[in-house]
């Protein structure tokens, strides 16, 4: 079985896209924050994360609306990233997803403040009653929520963000450099797919065998991050390329030479289809979400 990857994202993105719409509908405003919040989440985007955590609870045999409270929360997690990546103490970017990035519409303190309120208003729709399916065991949603806390926080994307803002202008080895792109990006990819086999219902195994597709396409949608910023074109990416140069950023390409950088992007896809065989047709989704990964354009 094969499926049209394409009609299959925009398919989950229109749903994903819907439940995202409606999150801070319920939620009090006293400030006026929301609007800064809500800009930066409702602005586009490959809904990657989200997705991946649905196609791994399907994969499983669970449902993609049960695990829709931790899809939509690893979305706004990454974006408020987004946010504070693109500040001027960070990467000092003026284009996200084709539009101005959230401090240049909002000032620098506002951004900051929207960005603190998306990584919040995550655990708040993880944890809140209403949100929860009732056939999903309790026990699991604490275990997803105390996973999905730790990949973003200090033992993951926050150090990797740290390690790549340290690297920048110096010399690493390639085992850093995977340490680095493990956590910065590859942390949050990878409890999306393992939360999504965890509160879909997966087993052991299941479990084990997702969590380490998730850490293999974690580290390929970096390795082929880092070619886009290099080959991709600008209007696609909807941010300007060729910043990692600027920057001396640590980088595949830069350690390994392109040729070499594309040839490790393939490897990683080629060990994360492998590690899919046991799920049969239920796992094709996933298969195709690899492939995406490595074949996109932005």
């Amino acid at each position: 079985m094969s499926i049209d990857i394409r009609e299959y994202l925009h398919t989950k993105r229109k749903i994903v896209e819907k439940r995202l719409n409606s999150v801070f509908d319920d939620m009090d405003d006293p400030s006026g924050i929301l609007d800064a919040m809500r800009y930066s989440l409702m602005a586009g985007g490959k809904r990657l994360r989200p997705i991946l955590c649905i196609a791994a609870a399907e994969a499983v045999g669970g449902s993609g609306n049960a695990v829709m409270p931790a899809a939509c929360a690893l979305e706004l997690i990454h974006t408020y990233s987004l946010v504070h990546d693109d500040l001027p103490a960070m990467d000092n970017d003026d284009l996200r997803r084709g539009k101005a990035t959230n401090h240049k519409v909002y000032g620098e303190a506002t951004a900051i403040l929207a960005g603190d309120g998306l990584l919040t208003a995550a655990f708040e729709i993880m944890t809140h009653p209403k949100d929860l399916d009732d056939s999903t065991d309790p026990a699991l949603w604490i275990t997803a929520v105390h996973l999905i806390a730790r990949a973003a926080g200090y033992a993951g994307m926050i150090s990797g963000q740290v390690l790549d803002i340290d690297s920048e202008g110096k010399d690493i080895v390639l085992t850093e450099l995977e340490r680095l792109h493990r956590l910065k990006t590859g942390a949050l990819i990878e409890v999306s797919v393992r939360c999504g086999a965890i509160l879909g219902g997966g087993i052991d195994n299941e479990i084990k065998a997702l969590s380490e597709y998730g850490k293999t396409i974690g580290l390929a949608f970096q390795v082929y991050d880092d070619i886009l910023n290099i080959e991709g074109s600008e209007e696609r990416m909807g941010k300007k390329t060729g910043t990692d140069l600027i920057r001396r950023k640590a980088t595949y390409p830069l350690l390994l030479g392109m040729n070499k950088a594309k040839q490790k992007g393939e490897n990683l896809t080629a060990n994360a289809l492998r590690i899919l065989t046991m799920f049969g047709n239920k796992g094709e989704p996933l298969r195709a979400l690899a492939r995406y990964v490595a074949e996109r354009t932005r």
